[in-house]
């Protein structure tokens, strides 16, 4: 049964610039994994953006915003072996979300040199 569904768009740019001018930025919204992920991309601004996109959206979806005891950087997007995108929950976040008892999370990414977008449906 779904839980919830939330979709986000941001930018490219505007991450870009968050990431350039605000030391710490990058890691306090982004898991080391991700920042592994991202950096030697061509187009690195727009993997970033696109993450970024899907924690918002993840946050929607779950219809509470935000929670005490999460992070952005602990909601974490992952590939499996094919290269389809997974939500994978770090430390409080995914002991805060547990509690929920929600069992699955999909998410969709895009993004094109301007703007990046994603879409997550929980289930229950």
């Amino acid at each position: 049964m779904i839980a919830g569904i939330g979709t986000d768009m941001i930018e490219v740019e505007r991450v870009a610039e968050k990431i350039g001018k605000e030391s710490g930025f990058r890691e306090l919204v982004f898991s080391k994994n991700e920042i592994d992920y991202c950096e030697p991309k061509a187009n690195k601004f727009e993997h970033y953006a696109a993450r970024f996109a899907a924690k918002e959206a993840f946050l929607k979806a779950l219809g509470t915003g935000w929670l005490n005891g999460t992070a952005f950087n602990e909601i974490e997007i992952t590939h499996d072996e094919n290269g389809k995108p997974m939500i994978n929950l770090l430390g409080n976040t995914a002991l805060v979300v547990a509690s929920m008892n929600l069992v699955n999370f999909s998410v969709s990414l895009t993004h094109l040199k301007s703007i990046a977008s994603a879409v997550v449906i929980i289930e229950k």
